[in-house]
């Protein structure tokens, strides 16, 4: 793995650009990663994570058209470089083999 791991938090945002493309940006990604964990989200962690995985070269970032909506701010669209993708994809590698390698994990019926 390279020397620019991600933590648990950073991977799943990273996931959640990739999957929504050209809507990755801070309120979308929260409002996806909110539903698929089921747990309220700091828009504010997001934003940090966003921009320190911006400047490691995981994300880059370009400003997308303001909308009525917003009340004519932009958003800042994210998307993932090709490292991101490299490192997603060792990530998942490492973790198929943990989980490949652990015995049965047992089921407590209490």
């Amino acid at each position: 793995m390279k020397k620019n791991k991600l933590g648990e938090f950073q991977e799943l945002i990273l996931m959640a650009v990739i999957v929504l493309q050209e809507n990755a940006y801070g309120s979308e990604i929260q409002r996806d990663l909110e539903k698929r964990l089921n747990e309220r989200l700091s828009v504010g962690a997001i934003q940090t994570a966003l921009k320190r995985m911006e400047g490691k070269g995981f994300l880059t970032s370009e400003w997308g058209e303001a909308s009525q909506i917003r009340g004519g701010k932009r958003k800042r669209i994210y998307s993932a470089t090709p490292y991101a993708h490299q490192v997603l994809r060792e990530m998942k590698d490492i973790r198929a083999q943990l989980w490949e390698a652990m015995p049965k994990l047992g089921i407590s019926n209490v």
